[in-house]
């Protein structure tokens, strides 16, 4: 049987057919995974989310409408599934909670289209000034804090929160709205000072 069309996918698994659930399994578990992981950027917590995306489908399979695209409903529950995480650690604020309404208009799109922004960021932090692109991933990606840079490079804890701080003000310059979303994303949750 040819699950590729969603109208029988969905409808084979409303009626619990275990091979349309693998098919969903081998389509999406590795694009999902990616695009989880450029929500947390931990392997673990990325494979939690999945994994509770795909168990959630099988449990309510009867509510699966035919009609909605379900690659668009995974891409959904995989980032309603990272918010629920991230709000059981973390309170959103005000400010966090617009940055995650604008990643709305950034989730819609295709994973090809997710692929091609990552690219654009990671080709931006690329190009940042040398010691300001070092200081910048050793807080936003290695997750030291200020005063460990500071001793780690033997600068002042001024002068990395200066070329942090100019960081984000390079990026948020060359990308637009929906990059300074995955910005957002991909670092500042992980904010060490």
């Amino acid at each position: 049987m040819n699950f590729s069309k969603n109208s029988l996918l969905a409808l084979q698994l409303k009626n619990g057919n275990e091979k349309a659930y693998d098919f969903l399994m081998t389509t999406y578990y590795k694009r999902l995974c990616s695009y989880a992981y450029t929500l947390t950027t931990d392997h673990a917590i990325t494979e939690d989310i999945v994994q509770n995306v795909f168990v959630e489908i099988w449990v309510t399979r009867k509510n699966i409408n035919p009609k909605y695209s379900i690659k668009n409903y995974l891409f959904k529950a995989v980032y309603n599934e990272f918010i629920d995480q991230f709000r059981k650690n973390k309170p959103v604020v005000y400010l966090e909670k617009k940055y995650l309404e604008t990643l709305d208009l950034v989730i819609e799109k295709d994973q090809k289209d997710l692929n091609e922004m990552m690219k654009l960021v990671d080709k931006e932090i690329n190009n940042l000034p040398p010691k300001c692109k070092r200081i910048f991933l050793l807080n936003k990606k290695e997750g030291l804090t200020h005063i460990e840079i500071s001793e780690y490079l033997s600068v002042s804890i001024k002068t990395v929160e200066g070329h942090i701080t100019r960081a984000f003000k390079i990026l948020s310059t060359k990308l637009d709205s929906k990059y300074e979303a995955i910005l957002f994303l991909l670092f500042n949750f992980k904010q060490n000072t």
